[in-house]
């Protein structure tokens, strides 16, 4: 049964767009993904044309957020990741919360919470600025970008279907990214190449 206060937040989300910086456009789908670099809670520095031919999902993280722990503290975040990388897609969970606002890690401790959680990311990628969130139109947590081997978006929008706090919800959600995935592989166009993501606002600085 959902709590009040779950539906509340769920209610929330239609807001969520309206957070400060998060009002650029997404890259449109089929378009060429923005190239980067951020520097990973590991210390090294990642771009995405290092990853060119091979499929990239761009996650955005923000572990204060409900809509994320729904995800991490039921390991369903954790085990796509691990099958995905294991399939050989390369994981990027990005972190775009500004210094002082909710879900800000600095290096030491974004590397300290993966390892708690049991994370499956290639990276953690620290974007404090927000200057890459801004750059794809990232809007909430998590906002879910799928990329592929030749460097096009493909799928842009929520992790799944069900728009809760909720994990019992997860299991009879439809989940868009591997559904996306899976197509793709099999060369088949994403049936459901954008969808509403939902979440929390980016805590983008002012």
């Amino acid at each position: 049964m959902k709590t009040f206060a779950s539906i509340l937040l769920a209610a929330t989300v239609i807001f969520a767009a309206c957070q400060p910086g998060a009002d650029a456009a997404s890259p449109a789908i089929g378009s060429e993904a923005p190239d980067f670099t951020l520097q990973g809670a590991d210390g090294k520095t990642y771009s995405l044309d290092q990853f060119k031919g091979k499929y990239v999902v761009l996650e955005w993280l923000n572990h204060g957020c409900p809509f994320v722990k729904k995800h991490y503290e039921s390991g369903n975040m954790q085990a796509l990741q691990q099958t995905e990388t294991a399939a050989g897609v390369v994981w990027l969970s990005i972190v775009s919360s500004a210094p002082g606002k909710q879900g800000y890690e600095e290096a030491a401790d974004a590397q300290a919470t993966a390892k708690k959680l049991g994370s499956g990311a290639t990276a953690i990628l620290l974007d404090p600025t927000g200057k890459v969130g801004k750059l794809y139109g990232a809007k909430v947590t998590p906002d879910m970008f799928i990329i592929n081997p030749e460097g096009k978006l493909i799928y842009h929008g929520a992790i799944d279907s069900i728009r809760s706090t909720d994990a019992e919800d997860i299991p009879v959600a439809k989940n868009y990214v591997t559904t996306a995935l899976t197509e793709a592989r099999a060369g088949q166009d994403v049936s459901q190449s954008v969808t509403q993501p939902y979440g929390c606002g980016v805590k983008y600085a002012k």
